[in-house]
């Protein structure tokens, strides 16, 4: 398979397991990394297209497009493990959410909004070019989503245009309606502190399949 269908993802959690799923529907070549791979085995049986388990250092070395969807008190330690060549001049999507739940539901934020996950990853990773995305929804809506409204666009933000680009056009593959970018990678702040509102906005009304957006 070409090197362009091939994606790795890092991690073996809901948002892992369901963007591998969807990221292999769509006919791409997907490698789950994970330091616990027998916590994929009924994954890996169910889900359909070419996928397989691996190390967090051989996914993110498996093709040009490595998803970061570890859980984001967990993130930074991850990626140290892995050398930071593996993911030099690729796209990395950065899925994450530095929740902190120390308090219980609804959860607050690790970092506050003077930094975010996203710009740590971006440091960790300094020949990348991280794109933050998909840390907005549900993982049930991250590939092929529906909304009574029809297709909506996935909140993005990065340093690299080029890159934002090439999103853009992924997400629609994927079955948005391409990406509101809203910036540079310091929007992250902003991104992941949509998402305890995103939180409450789900307790208030009983439901995980929502989405915040903007209207007009």
């Amino acid at each position: 398979m070409a090197a362009a269908k091939r994606v790795g993802v890092l991690g073996s959690g809901d948002v892992a397991k369901q963007l591998g799923k969807g990221f292999a529907a769509h006919g791409y070549d997907v490698m789950l990394g994970t330091r616990e791979p027998k916590k994929l085995d009924a994954w890996r049986k169910e889900t359909r297209g070419t996928v397989s388990v691996g190390s967090p250092a051989q996914a993110a070395l498996h093709g040009p497009l490595v998803i970061v969807a570890t859980h984001g008190a967990a993130t930074e330690e991850v990626l140290s493990r892995i050398d930071p060549r593996s993911f030099a001049g690729k796209i990395v999507l950065d899925a994450t959410n530095p929740l902190d739940l120390s308090h219980g539901m609804p959860p607050g934020l690790l970092f506050g909004v003077t930094d975010s996950l996203g710009e740590r990853v971006q440091r960790q990773l300094p020949d990348a070019k991280v794109v933050k995305c998909f840390n907005t929804v549900s993982s049930l809506k991250m590939a092929d989503p529906k909304f009574a409204h029809g297709p909506v666009p996935m909140w993005i933000c990065g340093n690299d245009a080029g890159a934002k680009r090439q999103v853009d056009g992924l997400l629609r593959e994927l079955g948005w309606a391409g990406a509101l970018d809203v910036g540079g990678i310091d929007a992250a702040r902003w991104l992941e502190a949509l998402v305890p509102l995103w939180v409450r906005a789900g307790q208030a009304l009983n439901t995980w399949e929502h989405m915040l957006q903007p209207v007009r």
